[in-house]
């Protein structure tokens, strides 16, 4: 009876402390479910602003953008201010398929010769290619450090 009676109390302690723990990190777990974050590396649209965000930044979604070089829409995203193009495929294969035809330095998709307002770095993870054009290093090192290196661009 004592080791039962301890073993609830110890339960309801610990329910007691995550939920203190869950509220003071700003997170809230409604009682009795589990909390999960997508973690790792970034398969979507969603799961790379929850990235982003995650290191700090300031993330907003705007308009929709349409290159005629890529098989899909994309979204034009403000991190901090600055826009990064990102597009969502069906499938990992599918953005595949678009990246290979981005030239090593970006100055071709295709057969689509671009002249670029700024220098043009391409991400790419999971299911999504982002697009930033510029020079700013402290945005190259936040798309880096969330998608790793730039597989094409300058």
């Amino acid at each position: 009876m004592k080791t039962q009676l301890f073993s609830m109390v110890v339960v309801v302690a610990a329910v007691i402390f995550l939920s203190a723990c869950a509220s003071l990190s700003g997170i809230n777990v409604p009682f009795g479910s589990v909390a999960s974050s997508h973690g790792g590396e970034v398969e979507d649209q969603a799961g790379l602003l929850d990235a982003l965000r995650a290191t700090g930044a300031e993330v907003e979604v705007g308009d929709e953008v349409e290159q005629p070089f890529f098989s899909v829409k994309g979204q034009v995203v403000k991190v901090n201010g600055m826009d990064v193009q990102l597009f969502e495929y069906e499938s990992a294969e599918a953005m595949e398929a678009d990246a290979a035809q981005v030239a090593p330095d970006g100055s071709s998709i295709g057969t689509s010769m671009v002249a670029w307002i700024d220098a043009p770095h391409f991400f790419k993870q999971g299911r999504v290619l982002a697009l930033y054009i510029g020079s700013d290093e402290a945005m190259l090192n936040q798309l880096e450090e969330v998608l790793g290196g730039q597989f094409a661009g300058k």
